[in-house]
Parts: C-alpha cells; sequence; structure tokens
C-alpha cells in the first residue's frame, strides 16, 4: 500500500470523514433554523444578516459536498447533538422572549454567535485535519467556509455593539 493509500484507511482519516459528516448534518440543519430566527427578528438588520447567512450556508452545504466529492465518498450526514442543542437552546429564547422586542433579537444574537463559535472550531479543526492529510483542495474549500463563518460571527458582533443590545437594555 501507498502512504496514501494507508492514510485513507487510518483512524485518523476516519476522523476527519466522521467530523465532515457532523458539519454537514449541522450545515443542513441550519438551512432549516435559520429562516426562523430571521421571521422571528424585530431588527431588519438582523433579519437580512440571518437571510444572507442563509444563502452562504447553502453554499457551504454545497461546498461540503464538493469535499465528499474530493475524497471519494457519498455525502452523508451524522446527526451532530452540538448543533440540535445549539438550535434547540435558539428555539427555546425564540418561544421565552417578547416577539417584536430587541431583547429578543440580543438573545438571537447570542444563540446565532454560539453557533458561529461551532462553527469555527469545527471548519478550524477540519482545516488542520486536511493539512495534515494533503488534502490540498479540501483545505482551500474548508478554509473558505471557516472564513465566511468569521466574517457571519463579527458583522452579528457589530450589529449587537452598534445598536441592538443598547435598544435592549432601554426596554
Amino acid at each position: 500500500m501507498t502512504t496514501q493509500e494507508n492514510m485513507q484507511n487510518s483512524k485518523f482519516h476516519k476522523l476527519f470523514l466522521d467530523e465532515l459528516k457532523d458539519i454537514y448534518w449541522a450545515e443542513n440543519a441550519l438551512v432549516k433554523a435559520l429562516p426562523k430566527m430571521a421571521e422571528a427578528s424585530t431588527s431588519g438588520q438582523l433579519k437580512d444578516c440571518f437571510t444572507s447567512h442563509l444563502e452562504e450556508t447553502r453554499g457551504h452545504v454545497t461546498r461540503l459536498e464538493k469535499v465528499f466529492e474530493l475524497l471519494g465518498v457519498d455525502a452523508e450526514a451524522q446527526k451532530c447533538e452540538a448543533m440540535e442543542g445549539l438550535i434547540e437552546e435558539a428555539n427555546e429564547i425564540m418561544g421565552n422572549t417578547e416577539s417584536d422586542t430587541m431583547v429578543r433579537d440580543a438573545a438571537l444574537i447570542i444563540s446565532a454567535q454560539k453557533v458561529e463559535h461551532y462553527e469555527i472550531a469545527s471548519y478550524g479543526s477540519l482545516c488542520a485535519l486536511a493539512r495534515e492529510m494533503k488534502h490540498q483542495e479540501a483545505d482551500t474549500l474548508l478554509h473558505q467556509t471557516l472564513d465566511e463563518e468569521k466574517a457571519a460571527d463579527q458583522k452579528l458582533n457589530e450589529l449587537a455593539l452598534s445598536s441592538v443590545n443598547e435598544e435592549a437594555a432601554s426596554e
């Protein structure tokens, strides 16, 4: 067997595939969750933020499918317990906060940033694994998504600090 074949049959490669399946499930779950979060938002800016990130998230799903293809395996989702919990928490926030309030928006931003931080950790780790296994194309694709997740987190942070938190505090 070649070194490449040994790597593809290794426990390390299996870890990489398992993590890909996990984030693939997570991204698909977010495609369903983000429209609900946008609908629950009071601020037009937050609605727009969730709507634009929904389009990016659909792109993340497509990009992950390309990574699976590059690896020669079928795209397969594996339930992500962490993302399921984060989405459930967001649903609880929407149910436990008063609609049309900036307090709800502040809570939604917190929930969304928790999601982004999970994704940033996941994609950062996937990039490191891809680099170690010399999957350059996969690393490039995963890094594009990592950069978009970081940008989404930054947008949410700026929105919270520029207006939402101040308005929520005065309600």
